[in-house]
């Protein structure tokens, strides 16, 4: 989610009903914390707590500086990642790929713990379910990390060979959770509030984690929630609302980076929210060639005024693709 999660997007989503969510993943290398990038990716101005800053390298001591780092800066929990699977990432020995190699695992989170233990910060690790098929080895690492101090694990329910390919398996989740006595987070294919009951079913896990859903539908975590509390759904959102929390995030989002990054990177997410709606395709293309944040802006206001003439909710997430094809289908008989 690097590149994704960035402070606006955690406050969004936090304000619609995320308990918790982590940074986007920040580099251990002392060379770089002081470029833009890494400084973005570390800004929390005003985010409310807990701040949870997510490290990823390849040699212990630059992660445990690293850690030192970030809570010098705020940072009230640190994560450590290792179950990025992309290329530039693995490529290094990172991410995922420390799953390969189990004693530099090993020593890259004891150097962390060690070096949050002074300050009280807990260390939290996520996973994958291992390096690839045949090399399963997140419950070994898993009760290896809670021996040493490690206070919560995510485990995400792919190798490192799948990406994110196939679907996600719950069993070893599961498996790591009837090994380990502190907190599991289930991770991989949660899309809706059913899909989340099931996983917490299936693995047993204290809570789940929601990445890629999130793209362009953030309140799905108050309709999890509401469904896991009631057994009942919770009401789409309003156009009117999408709306509102469309604007203030592009506002807050080029607040954060400058007029020519801001709009481009701004792009992504609004695709995100509005590609599977009605026209919402052609609008995505026309939107793509706006290079000013006011043009930005009042293009997706006017194209959800126009929504809203004939809808009043948003779609939830099972009815959005079905509700697209139908526009589709209208178009071409046209």
């Amino acid at each position: 989610m690097a590149g994704v999660t960035d402070r606006p997007f955690r406050q969004l989503c936090k304000r619609l009903g995320a308990g918790y969510a982590v940074s986007e993943m920040v580099t251990s290398r002392r060379d770089l914390w002081d470029t833009l990038k890494t400084s973005r990716r570390a800004n929390h101005d005003g985010e409310p707590g807990p701040i949870a800053v997510q490290i990823a390298g390849t040699e212990a001591q630059m992660m445990a500086d690293a850690a030192r780092y970030n809570i010098d800066r705020g940072a009230q929990i640190i994560d450590i990642n290792m179950g990025c699977p992309a290329k530039k990432v693995c490529n290094k020995w990172a991410g995922s790929a420390l799953m390969q190699d189990e004693q530099l695992a090993m020593e890259i989170v004891q150097a962390v713990v060690d070096a949050c233990a002074p300050r009280n910060v807990p260390v939290t690790l996520k996973m994958r379910t291992g390096w690839c098929q045949a090399e399963k080895n997140a419950v070994v690492l898993a009760r290896a990390a809670e021996a040493v101090g490690v206070q919560m694990v995510t485990v995400h329910g792919r190798t490192r060979e799948q990406g994110y390919k196939g679907a996600a398996e719950y069993d070893t989740i599961a498996a790591v959770k009837a090994a380990l006595k502190i907190p599991v987070v289930a991770n991989g294919d949660i899309t809706t509030p059913e899909k989340a009951r099931d996983v917490l079913q299936a693995t047993g896990a204290d809570a789940i984690m929601i990445g890629r859903a999130a793209q362009g539908y953030p309140w799905i975590f108050r309709e999890v929630a509401h469904f896991l509390a009631t057994g009942t759904h919770l009401a789409p959102p309003l156009v009117s609302e999408v709306k509102r929390l469309l604007v203030e995030h592009l506002h807050d989002h080029y607040s954060l980076y400058d007029e020519f990054i801001g709009v481009r990177s701004a792009r992504k997410h609004i695709g995100w929210y509005l590609r599977e709606l009605p026209g919402g395709e052609d609008f995505r293309r026309q939107m793509n060639l706006l290079e000013d944040s006011g043009a930005q802006v009042a293009a997706v206001e006017q194209y959800l005024d126009g929504l809203n003439e004939n809808m009043d909710r948003i779609p939830s997430r099972g009815q959005v693709s079905s509700l697209a094809r139908g526009h589709d289908m209208m178009e071409m008989a046209a």
